[in-house]
């Protein structure tokens, strides 16, 4: 009876037929899948248009003899390494680029130091300073480079600075007239580091803070149950989960200050004494626009871009392996 019933129902039941997809849907996926691709593009040709043909410009420079002649049009000689040999046996050049990384980890070590501490500040002090706080490190940040030197030359000043006035009536009556950009490097590097890191913590500060009102509360209270104090709940709950975050700021901080440059030539230009405070950036600048080397020029500058990326290669590929940049 029931193969009776199966046999009938398979006699009514209508023929199987062949789904025709139509064109407009075949199509309407394809641009689906194709969207991704076309949104990366634009961004993708821009920045290959706006940086990979100045670099692999730059790398073919950096293998010939350019100077002002091949400015105007005269051919370059094609020199192969000689320019980079030269590099390599400059002793001048490996004092610039020690002098420039030990400035470059100090003021970023400096940088991050004040930084996370301000912003751990800002989470316990009363909302009306911390708007204060808040407010007077946006106006550093958004301070015009230029600017924000004009008033350190005011404050370092020879004849009228605030700086040697305040140390002279502390009773140090060395500083009276006491020139800080040209009596001696450290000096030049102290008025230098100062105003790189004043420039730079804001950023630090407030990333930090916007990381730190992320951390769930009652991880911090967990800990403030187990008898944790302040300096425990910040090195065993607090900073590990913005671990990631501090460590990508300290990266672009180490970019940022290696290749800084504004800074140093204008407290040059205001006294300093070029030759012992040459960093890699204006020593570049130097070789290129003022000496009129741009060959030379171009093999500093890719010297100097693969210091940089073995400097922080490790710390991205650590933030890559936590996920962070995949």
């Amino acid at each position: 009876m029931t193969m009776q019933l199966e046999d009938r129902e398979s006699a009514q039941a209508p023929p199987a037929q062949t789904v025709h997809v139509p064109a407009a849907g075949r199509r309407g996926r394809r641009a689906q899948k194709a969207a991704p691709y076309l949104l990366i593009a634009l961004p993708v040709t821009l920045v290959v248009l706006a940086l990979g043909y100045p670099l692999v410009q730059q790398l073919i420079m950096s293998f010939q003899q350019f100077g002002l002649a091949q400015q105007f049009g005269q051919p370059a000689d094609w020199v192969g390494l000689d320019n980079y040999a030269e590099i390599a046996t400059d002793p001048y050049f490996w004092l610039v680029l020690l002098r420039s990384l030990l400035f470059c980890f100090l003021c970023a070590g400096l940088t991050m130091l004040v930084g996370v501490a301000l912003a751990v500040l800002m989470q316990h002090i009363w909302p009306a300073a911390r708007l204060a706080l808040q407010i007077g490190l946006v106006l550093a940040w958004a301070t015009p480079t230029v600017a924000a030197l004009t008033v350190w030359q005011l404050l370092v000043d020879q004849r009228n600075g605030l700086v040697n006035e305040v140390l002279t009536g502390l009773g140090l009556s060395g500083f009276q007239s006491f020139n800080w950009l040209h009596a001696s490097p450290f000096t030049f590097w102290a008025v230098a580091g100062s105003v790189i890191v004043w420039a730079s913590v804001p950023l630090v500060t407030l990333s930090t803070f916007a990381a730190l009102t992320q951390v769930d509360p009652s991880l911090v209270e967990a800990a403030q149950l187990d008898g944790a104090g302040l300096r425990r709940q910040l090195a065993s709950v607090v900073l590990p989960l913005v671990r990631p975050v501090i460590l990508l700021l300290g990266i672009l901080q180490i970019i940022w200050d290696l290749r800084v440059f504004t800074q140093i030539h204008v407290l040059q230009r205001a006294g300093g004494d070029a030759t012992q405070t040459h960093l890699l950036g204006t020593y570049v600048y130097n070789t290129g626009i003022a000496g009129g080397d741009y060959g030379m020029a171009s093999a500093l500058a890719m010297v100097m871009l693969a210091v940089l990326l073995v400097i922080t290669w490790r710390y991205v590929r650590q933030l890559g392996k936590q996920g962070d940049l995949a």
